[in-house]
Parts: C-alpha cells; sequence; structure tokens
C-alpha cells in the first residue's frame, strides 16, 4: 500500500486490489472500477452512525462495521451507482493544525 498526502488532512491510498476486496468481503459488480472511496471519522460510534445514515439514504450495505486485523474499525457500502464506500476510524492516524496526516 502507498499513502500519499494530496491536501489539508487528504490521503490518496492506493492498495492492492484483492487485498480491498478481500477486507469488503466482496468484488465489485461487473462495469464498476475497483476504487474504493473512503470516509475517515474519529471513532468507531461515527462510523456506526454513518453507516446507518447510509443505510436510511438507500445505500446497501456490503459490509458491516468490523475490526479489522490492521487494527482500525471499517464498513462498507454501495451507493446507488454501485461504488463501494469504506466508513472507518483508523486509530493510528491523526492531523495537525496544518492538515499533515501521520500515522
Amino acid at each position: 500500500m502507498l499513502f500519499i498526502q494530496v491536501n489539508h488532512g487528504l490521503i490518496l491510498s492506493l492498495w492492492d486490489a484483492g487485498q480491498m476486496q478481500s477486507e469488503a468481503a466482496t468484488d465489485p459488480p461487473a462495469g464498476i472500477a475497483c476504487i474504493t472511496l473512503s470516509h475517515n471519522l474519529a471513532s468507531t460510534a461515527e462510523v456506526d452512525l454513518v453507516m446507518a445514515e447510509a443505510e436510511t439514504a438507500g445505500a446497501v450495505i456490503v459490509a458491516a462495521p468490523k475490526t479489522q486485523p490492521w487494527g482500525g474499525y471499517t464498513g462498507y457500502f454501495a451507493d446507488p451507482d454501485g461504488y463501494r464506500w469504506e466508513v472507518a476510524f483508523n486509530p493510528g492516524w491523526a492531523v495537525d493544525g496544518g492538515g499533515k496526516v501521520t500515522l
């Protein structure tokens, strides 16, 4: 995996497609690019709340939130176009006042 800081608190992460599909417990549907958009939050409770809000709004839950082997807490949903969204809490991430993300 590779992390590139691209803006204030914004990271571009490049992962092995198989690793991401394994974590999300699903392959994207035919015709959907193998990308995942991620929304990182400050707690596991916030992840649960956003996942519930997404489901209420009509998103399809792809993988319910759970603690991952790397220590974070993630859930996945598909938007109306079929793209995967990761909703995540990473206890090792910090964003300073200048927007720099550190692990």
